[in-house]
């Protein structure tokens, strides 16, 4: 049945089960199902309100956590169905890789990692998996989503091993995000291997997809010009060539939305041809070759990372780094600070589900929940309950 698929793919019937035994679905795939139960969450529909890197008042037409994550799944849905990977899989990581960040974007996220900081911290990845297997409460038999395994070990190591070596899964190294540790101490997701193929395309498609979408909505915003970035990025000069060359005086839109879609087909055929020169190296022969090749298996070309790195360097210091983004910035560190040291002084201002599941005030069990509440808000709610708890005009309904 699944005979197209290559002999180093994730095969359904083939998977490393789930942690709550169920039975197979029979209309479905269980990479599928995965997908399904991770698109019906309520941590998918929130990311439509999280920042990616504008705020969601700043503007209507620039990418969500949401949007950006089915751009990613559609990126990874190519390059798995071009390498003969499972689709599905690739799928259900690209839409679930970002579950963990904060409002704000990564400065929520550090500004809830620097004041968890005395209880361990707060990492997104970790969040990811911790939503998943924990947070989401959707069915009678399970907390979580009870994903399988394949699909848990690419949310937790997409970017490669987490340690050097084998550890006791028990006894995780205290570097290694709480939340993870935790988790790992029921469920061995075998951190020191490299995931599927799978996982590594959700995740060289997330690079593809913010890389190049960042710098579309840093063009519409203004942040730079096309020639700024043109003289910084010789990928984009060669594009903008390769345009010139065959349309003339094209509008200045089309001509974005055209370099645009060029740059990230270039990068997918430079991630084929790279990752085409590994297998044939590499030779594996299953999917656990695929994790214990010691190396990743889906990667750029040398020259491609090159490239990669300077329209990365670009943005950092044109666009994340520019005035207007800092400034929101910090705006939002103030919110996610402030509202995690009110709650965890007086836990009575949490809702009263997430009250409940707390013990007293500046506990490390108090500390968590409040982490847990506030890395689910949205920017949209998290501006709310800031105006809520702190402006003494607000009305309270």
């Amino acid at each position: 049945m699944y005979d197209y698929l290559a002999k180093y793919a994730s095969i359904p019937g083939q998977e490393r089960g789930r942690q709550h035994k169920e039975a197979s679905p029979v209309t479905r795939s269980c990479y599928q199902r995965d997908r399904d139960r991770i698109i019906h969450c309520s941590s998918f529909r929130r990311l439509k309100h999280k920042t990616q890197v504008f705020v969601y008042h700043e503007g209507d037409y620039y990418r969500t956590r949401l949007t950006h994550s089915i751009e990613v799944a559609q990126i990874a849905r190519s390059i798995a169905r071009a390498m003969q990977l499972n689709e599905e899989l690739a799928e259900a990581l690209a839409l679930s890789h970002d579950f963990g960040h904060t409002a704000f974007g990564h400065s929520g996220e550090d500004a809830l990692d620097e004041v968890m900081q005395p209880f361990g911290g707060f990492d997104h990845n970790a969040q990811s998996l911790r939503l998943v297997t924990k947070l989401e409460r959707r069915y009678a038999d399970f907390d979580g989503l009870n994903l399988t395994w394949d699909t848990l070990e690419g949310i937790a190591k997409h970017n490669g091993p987490l340690v050097d070596g084998a550890i006791d899964p028990k006894n995780a190294p205290k570097h290694l995000p709480w939340a993870l540790r935790e988790f790992l101490a029921e469920y061995d997701l075998e951190i020191h291997t490299f995931a599927s193929a799978e996982a590594q395309v959700a995740a060289v498609s997330d690079d593809i997809a913010y890389n190049n979408h960042d710098v579309e909505d840093g063009l519409r915003a203004g942040l730079f010009t096309l020639e700024e970035l043109s003289s910084h990025c010789p990928l984009v000069t060669s594009v903008l060539d390769e345009i010139n060359q065959k349309h003339r005086n094209l509008d200045q839109q089309v001509l974005i939305h055209e370099m645009v879609r060029r740059l990230i087909n270039r990068m997918v055929n430079d991630i084929l041809i790279s990752t085409s020169l590994k297998i044939q190296r590499l030779k594996p022969q299953s999917v656990n070759d695929v994790r214990l090749a010691g190396e990743a298996l889906v990667t750029f070309s040398d020259d491609m990372m090159v490239d990669v790195k300077k329209m990365k360097d670009f943005l950092m210091s044109r666009m994340y780094k520019h005035h207007r983004i800092i400034r929101m910035m910090n705006k939002g560190k103030r919110v996610v600070k402030e509202l995690f040291n009110l709650y965890i002084e007086e836990p009575r201002c949490l809702p009263k589900d997430w009250y409940e599941s707390t013990d007293g005030a500046h506990t490390k069990k108090t500390a968590r929940t409040v982490a847990d509440f506030i890395a689910g808000m949205t920017d949209r709610y998290a501006l709310r309950q800031y105006k809520k708890q702190f402006d003494v005009t607000a009305i309270d309904i």
